[in-house]
């Protein structure tokens, strides 16, 4: 848990992180008995999982590099200490990336790899002690916002480093900005991002109570507005977003018509422009709408967002799944998917109200299984978005070759419509999917519609497992198929995406580099 993937996109047989070419990670298999599911049960025992015996102390950084064995092994998170000895045959990337934590500060580690995890509550029965160090008086501040935070009793320490400051700030003339004007009836308040936006969108609103919270996602960059709010206002946000001039309106209703002096009071991070991955997760409650089926294993999720919520995911990034089972928080994350795979000129995503899920489910999954039998009109709680994908790897690209295995596919999906779509360069763009069986192939009636449709878009399917009546290609993926696939038109720009579990991505980018494609024409979503 405190040491899997490179980035911030989660664990290993997810199928949708986003990681640089090169960095994967060994997911082991864990001993029966030592699942998610097994490890709740044993924070749940009472059992003395710190050896301190419900003592909490102060540790010095001297103490903490003692504790780094198996068998008495401490790590350091945000400047909490724990004892995660007991997690070791728990951890779904093995005891050795668990010890590469042991006896140091793992915060920055940890957020390279999943930092979505919900380490507090995974942990809390691990809980040794604080960090015994002396904050900066510029975090000190920040100490004395987070005097009501308590964890075990313990004052929760200052983040290791403030947000606003993460990351270098753009030249000011490139940095966004906003105004905002009033009517009778409404509050208008505008963006200006200074680019152009992709028709998928940018913007995330939340209208919660007398908050309003208006993220903008740029690239890796975000854009926070965030305030309490001057007066009451309806439970309800219209956003309106203009493509080419990269503007972004949010209109709310006011409940009196009053005449606002101000927005409102800026509250923590409010006109703030850093990197996506140091913004801290955000989560509301949806209402589980709708299932379909896609294969026998897999499901579309169809959530509604909240009256005053407004999501407009980019594609390449990804939302997280929140709920609590057996009193721990478990999180997840998922690549949204559009209503289908043929273009329109509305997509859900564009509406910004729904979002659709497409999950594998395992019947020994703790979230999956949780997630098949949950009843319409449930509620879950959905962070994000995040993700590190940026629009600016298609600039100018006239060649687009999709890998994909399994729900591997996801985060293609919205890249195929988004292509034919938006990016008149492409002139093609191919998608080899790899399955073990026929039935495992998700969204396969589309996938032929859309070949029948649309002359730039291709798709071969190769099975592992087929039946003796299966025509198409069959085996795992080799140089030989991929030299037929990977075509290298005179002054083309290619882009390889590739997604799939650990091993079929190592694989795949090893093949795809032997045929002598760049670094830069090689695209992870990691598996």
């Amino acid at each position: 848990m405190l040491n899997v993937p490179s980035q911030s996109f989660p664990a290993a047989g997810s199928q949708q992180r986003v990681a640089p070419a090169g960095q994967s990670r060994n997911k082991v298999a864990l001993k029966p008995g030592h699942s998610l599911l097994d490890w709740i049960r044993l924070t749940k025992s009472g059992r003395d999982l710190t050896g301190l015996r419900g003592r909490l102390i102060e540790v010095t950084e001297e103490e903490l590099k003692k504790h780094n064995t198996r068998n008495d092994c401490w790590t350091c998170i945000r400047g909490m200490v724990y004892n995660v000895s007991a997690y070791m045959d728990f951890h779904p990337g093995g005891e050795e990336e668990l010890m590469r934590a042991a006896g140091i500060d793992s915060t920055e580690l940890f957020d390279q790899v999943h930092r979505w995890v919900n380490y507090e509550s995974m942990l809390k029965e691990c809980l040794v002690g604080r960090m015994a160090v002396k904050p900066s008086p510029a975090l000190q501040a920040q100490t004395e916002k987070m005097e009501s935070a308590h964890m075990n009793g313990l004052s929760v320490p200052p983040p290791s480093r403030q947000e606003p400051l993460s990351a270098p700030l753009p030249a000011k003339d490139h940095r966004p900005r906003y105004d905002w004007f009033q009517t009778d009836g409404t509050v208008n308040i505008i963006v200006y991002t200074k680019r152009k936006i992709p028709s998928a969108g940018c913007s995330v609103v939340d209208l919660q109570g007398d908050t309003l919270r208006v993220e903008m996602l740029l690239g890796g960059m975000s854009y926070l507005l965030y305030w309490r709010l001057s007066s009451e206002v309806q439970g309800r946000v219209d956003v309106q977003t203009s493509h080419t001039v990269g503007k972004v309106q949010v209109c709310l209703h006011k409940s009196v018509k009053d005449k606002w002096m101000k927005v409102g009071q800026p509250l923590e991070h409010h006109d703030t422009f850093i990197q996506c991955k140091d913004r801290e997760l955000f989560y509301r409650e949806c209402v589980l709408v709708s299932k379909s089926d896609v294969t026998h294993d897999t499901q579309v999720l169809c959530l509604q967002l909240p009256p005053g919520s407004h999501m407009q995911v980019p594609v390449g990034r990804h939302v997280y799944l929140k709920t609590s089972l057996q009193g721990t928080d478990v999180v997840k994350p998922y690549t949204p998917v559009d209503q289908s795979l043929i273009p329109s000129s509305q997509s859900s995503a564009e509406m910004g109200s729904d979002l659709n899920l497409m999950i594998k489910l395992y019947p020994d999954g703790l979230l999956t299984s949780h997630l098949a039998s949950l009843p319409i009109g449930s509620s879950l709680s959905v962070g994000g978005p995040e993700g590190s994908f940026s629009m600016r790897i298609l600039h100018d690209v006239t060649h687009l070759y999709m890998l994909a295995a399994g729900t591997g596919f996801t985060p293609m999906a919205r890249l195929i419509r988004l292509a034919l779509q938006d990016l008149t360069s492409i002139r093609k763009i191919k998608l080899m999917f790899f399955n073990r069986q026929e039935r495992d192939i998700l969204w396969c009636s589309q996938l032929d519609e859309l070949c029948t449709k649309e002359e730039r878009f291709e798709v071969e399917y190769v099975l592992s497992e087929p039946t003796d009546s299966w025509k198409g290609r069959r085996g795992r993926i080799d140089a030989c198929m991929l030299q037929n696939f990977l075509e290298r038109p005179e002054k083309a720009k290619c882009l390889v995406c590739v997604c799939g579990p650990a091993k079929f991505t190592e694989l795949a980018v090893q093949l795809v580099r032997q045929l002598d494609f760049s670094e830069e024409e090689i695209h992870i979503f990691q598996g």
